[in-house]
């Protein structure tokens, strides 16, 4: 498949297929049922659910578990749905939420669904609340790669989930619209608490165990997972977490929150006549024009986020998740070479071609310049693969694993380094990598590559056991010790894995004691 490189702002925005999400290839989806397909109902608190079955597992799709976000409820924090009798049809997926529309895509505002795969089996069974990814500002939790069926037939509950995108859910807009907007920044995370609350209350009707629900997510998915557990309001709905290449780091200070609605609102009086409080009621449709436009302007990337307001995210998102951290476990990881998606194997750009997440470019090039003391023999632009892949999610997850550890968590970390040896990627561990051998979903474009092979069972049962609530081991991997802030220990998944202590030690050093924090403009 040809991959044309582009900025990661870029790439959120304008990628029109499944790689919105994080995925690399339109993916090969594995057929939902080998067997003849019968009704299944469930009843739960919010309605009784018909789904399909066929026999062995479970399925059911387009669940609603909040009031439906629109109308007056636009830009609103999530309603729970009222108690009901009624039967609702659960065999077809819900639309996915707005963002920038791509060939195929079913989207719309109301869009607090979520899916459900259960083994028919007798439980309780532990659950897996995935998150996709997607920048926070695209993805579904329908894609294809995401069919929980093969979870489901080891003994695991899963559920995905959708939750509200780009302005929708993460832009606070209280200086446009009035103090009862305040906090508005933070619904797309609380779309997912009120899930996991909808879960919690729920799952059980569906051979789920309230109390061993293991949420996961990648990419901005990983990144929302941290926030969950920096969320007061989430304690008590999950007990471990699993984050594929995320960190803690997409939140903003409250005061930046507030700069970043006063730049939208400037963008809409700039493209509009009609008065700022037609945001209420403008097209959805339109909205997300307007929010493109407001990005390619905006001088910070990534402005779209979750805010430190007080509330639902009361402090520093790593402190509250040290805070939170007992009695939770923690599997986190990386890709080694994550930014060679979107800046390409070879890139003849500077190191703003990345788009960095988490630090202004001033202070990412005094960290960047040491990078060919600790790696010499490496091309400059491998390098810079390195120190951007570290800034904006190596580093971030190193920081919430110690924080975990800190708190008290059993943590287990992770460095994909398995690579295609072929290809525009060839000898890149790039962002998504894992997915398919997480899920056991093999590319379509192509034969699948050794190290998929390789991987795709040990990897999968890891992932497996830990959702279970055992060690993330497997009979093809070495024994995975913890990770602690003194060996560092961590499982590199290669050829040939093997576990490594304070791998990459002297590129780590260069970021201790560096704050990589959110930067408001003209930092």
């Amino acid at each position: 498949m040809s991959v044309a490189f582009v900025s990661r702002r870029g790439f959120l925005q304008k990628l029109t297929t499944a790689a919105t999400i994080g995925c690399a290839a339109p993916l090969l989806a594995r057929p939902l049922w080998a067997a003849s397909i019968s009704e299944k109902q469930v009843r739960t608190r919010t309605g009784v659910l018909r789904g399909t079955t066929d026999g062995r597992i479970n399925c059911f799709k387009g669940v609603p578990f909040a009031q439906p976000p629109v109308g007056k409820l636009r830009f609103r924090a999530p309603e729970r749905l009222a108690e009901s009798s009624s039967a609702l049809d659960a065999t077809h997926f819900a639309p996915a939420a707005m963002q920038w529309p791509y060939p195929g895509a079913h989207l719309q505002e109301d869009c607090l669904y979520l899916n459900i795969w259960a083994p028919e089996s007798k439980g309780p069974h532990p659950v897996y609340f995935w998150i996709h990814g997607g920048g926070f500002l695209g993805g579904r939790s329908s894609e294809p790669i995401f069919d929980g069926s093969g979870f489901a037939r080891e003994d695991v509950v899963v559920v995905t989930v959708g939750y509200r995108l780009g302005i929708f859910g993460f832009l606070d807009l209280e200086p446009l619209l009035g103090a009862e907007y305040a906090g508005s920044a933070n619904h797309g995370l609380l779309d997912l608490v009120t899930a996991l609350e909808w879960v919690h209350e729920n799952i059980a009707g569906f051979g789920g165990d309230p109390d061993r629900v293991t949420i996961g997510g990648q990419s901005a998915g990983a990144k929302l997972a941290a926030l969950l557990m920096a969320t007061p309001r989430a304690r008590g709905l999950f007990s471990g977490a699993i984050s594929e290449s995320g960190g803690a780091d997409r939140a903003f200070p409250r005061k930046t929150s507030l700069e970043v609605a006063k730049g939208f609102g400037e963008c809409f009086r700039a493209e509009n006549k009609q008065p700022i409080e037609s945001l209420r009621t403008l097209a959805a449709s339109e909205l997300i024009q307007l929010q493109g436009k407001f990005i390619d302007r905006w001088p910070v990337h990534f402005p779209l986020r979750a805010s430190v307001e007080g509330h639902v995210l009361p402090a520093w998102p790593l402190h509250l998740i040290e805070e939170h951290a007992e009695g939770r476990r923690l599997l986190i990881g990386t890709n080694r070479d994550e930014s060679a998606a979107f800046i390409g194997p070879h890139p003849e750009h500077d190191p703003q071609a990345a788009d960095l997440g988490n630090m202004a470019l001033g202070e990412f090039t005094e960290v960047m310049r040491h990078y060919d003391e600790v790696y010499p023999t490496m091309s400059p632009e491998q390098r810079r693969i390195r120190a951007t892949t570290a800034e904006e999610y190596w580093v971030p997850s190193l920081r919430v694993a110690e924080a975990a550890c800190r708190g008290g968590s059993a943590v287990w970390m992770y460095r994909l380094d398995a690579a295609p040896n072929s290809g525009h990627l060839s000898g890149q561990a790039a962002h998504s990598a894992e997915l398919d051998m997480v899920w056991q979903h093999p590319y379509a474009s192509g034969p699948t590559a050794l190290y998929e092979k390789i991987l795709t069972a040990p990897m999968h049962e890891a992932w497996l056991n830990f959702i279970h609530h055992r060690e993330p081991a497997s009979r093809a991997l070495p024994p995975w010790p913890r990770f602690n802030e003194a060996e560092r220990a961590t499982m590199l998944f290669d050829l040939k894995s093997r576990v490594e202590g304070r791998p990459q030690e002297k590129e780590r050093l260069l970021w201790e004691g560096t704050l990589i924090r959110p930067y408001a403009p003209g930092a």
